[in-house]
């Protein structure tokens, strides 16, 4: 893999600081590196590959730098007006927000799923909704073999997917104060609520499942749906998942391409325990278990999905997509 000169936008966030966690413990082959943080934030110090840096206040000079790669991870307004001015100068902008996502034009990358449509960017390319990495990790290659009708998500959502602001409503909760990021209580509590409410009735956070899940697959009529929910769970998001495919299966077909599939470890035994948030976090794998026929229609499942929301969920996709320009 040859060298780069990378940086990391929002260096001092949540995602932020797990995409410095990733890109040490993966190795990556830089040639310099920069660090970029809002102007509050500006001259914090990182250690990193034996060095201490501080980091940058984002502007947009910071480009004049010969970056080839940044990865963001500051919100989808400062993507949207700093990604086109790193493109502008010859660099390639790899986004964790919901800024690009469904834009034409830009790739919706998942490594394990669709890497060769890396290939059509035009300098930004979008890492997925976190609850959406995993679901694809898990489908695409049932997809594959047997042709998917209809999803149902279900999810069970941590509140680091909220950030340090859903990390510290959850502990103030349990102390009995009131919070400040959720609408309502999340200790004690489960919120049918993630992201603000659309015309439609849905969260925004269903509707990014829905739509993200249609684009990765090549299917723009697939049937999708999503209820998306916030649990007082510190880190690992969880999911139901109810699939209708297209042809006749037997399970074991299905444990036989979860098992093979890249990026998963099944867990079908419940003799031996089950997927979980704390079998996930802090991990790059998707846990995939409670595999079973849906015996109300005639060619469906049930399954339980769990993966660490701020790795596999953010972080660590991004610096795979990260690893993979650098191959082509």
């Amino acid at each position: 893999m040859k060298k780069v000169n990378i940086a990391v936008v929002g260096a001092t966030g949540m995602v932020g600081a797990q995409i410095i966690e990733v890109l040490q413990e993966r190795d990556f082959a830089f040639n310099n590196i920069y660090f970029y943080s809002s102007s509050r934030s500006a001259g914090t110090k990182i250690k990193f590959s034996g060095n201490t840096y501080e980091t940058i206040e984002l502007t947009e000079e910071s480009f004049d730098k010969p970056i080839d790669i940044a990865l963001f991870s500051a919100g989808g307004a400062t993507s949207g007006h700093y990604a086109p001015v790193l493109v502008a100068r010859g660099g390639i902008a790899i986004d964790n927000s919901s800024r690009f996502r469904m834009n034409p034009d830009v790739p919706l990358i998942v490594p394990e799923v669709n890497s060769d449509a890396i290939t059509s960017h035009r300098g930004i390319i979008a890492n997925p909704n976190c609850s959406t990495i995993q679901a694809m990790v898990a489908l695409a290659p049932l997809h594959r073999a047997f042709g998917i009708r209809r999803i149902i998500y279900n999810t069970y959502q941590a509140v680091s997917g909220a950030g340090m602001a859903g990390i510290k409503d959850l502990q103030d909760g349990l102390k009995g104060m009131p919070p400040k990021n959720f609408p309502y209580p999340i200790a004690d509590n489960v919120l049918p609520q993630v992201d603000i409410f659309t015309e439609n009735g849905y969260t925004g956070e269903e509707m990014k499942m829905i739509n993200e899940t249609r684009k990765i697959l090549g299917v723009p009529d697939m049937k999708v749906t999503a209820t998306c929910v916030r649990v007082p769970v510190s880190n690992g998001h969880s999911e139901s998942i109810n699939v209708e495919f297209e042809n006749i299966f037997d399970i074991e077909d299905i444990e036989k391409v979860l098992r093979d599939a890249s990026g998963v470890v099944l867990q079908n035994d419940v003799s031996k325990g089950y997927p979980m948030a704390i079998t996930a976090s802090g991990t790059d794998s998707v846990y995939i278990g409670r595999v079973r026929r849906d015996e109300s229609i005639e060619n469906g499942i049930n399954m339980w999905v769990t993966a660490d929301n701020l790795r596999k969920g953010a972080a660590t996709n991004a610096v795979q997509i990260a690893e993979l320009v650098c191959k082509m």
